[in-house]
């Protein structure tokens, strides 16, 4: 019943940022991890960056740490992914999920419930 919806993606040239969203409804996200992931076509999904239930804690791929940061307003029920010095290989489809318990995990399976995507294309 928890439902999570991206926005925020787009067309972007290399170099720029995007700030996406990740909106709950039905249940709080105060008490949950959440992660983003990301695939462009014909490779695997990525994760990208996860973020504790407290905000207190936040981890990064080697890709995104640097140029990303990722934060959460509880009371929005949202969560964000800052996106700066983008570059193509940033193109994809970037989900966001969420963790049954308050910590960070790299692994797909920790993650139970997913938004539908939205997608990012960095381009000249």
């Amino acid at each position: 019943q928890l439902n999570l919806v991206e926005s925020g993606g787009g067309l972007v040239q290399p170099g720029g940022s995007l700030r996406l969203s990740c909106t709950a409804s039905g249940l709080s996200l105060s008490n949950k991890a959440i992660g983003w992931f990301r695939q462009a076509p014909g490779k695997e999904r990525e994760w990208v960056s996860c973020i504790t239930a407290s905000g207190r804690t936040t981890e990064y791929s080697v890709s995104a740490k640097g140029r990303f940061t990722i934060s959460r307003d509880n009371a929005k029920n949202t969560v964000y992914l800052q996106m700066d010095s983008l570059n193509p290989e940033d193109t994809a489809i970037y989900r966001c999920a969420a963790a049954a318990v308050f910590y960070c995990s790299i692994s797909v399976s920790h993650f139970g419930s997913w938004g539908q995507g939205t997608q990012v294309i960095v381009s000249s």
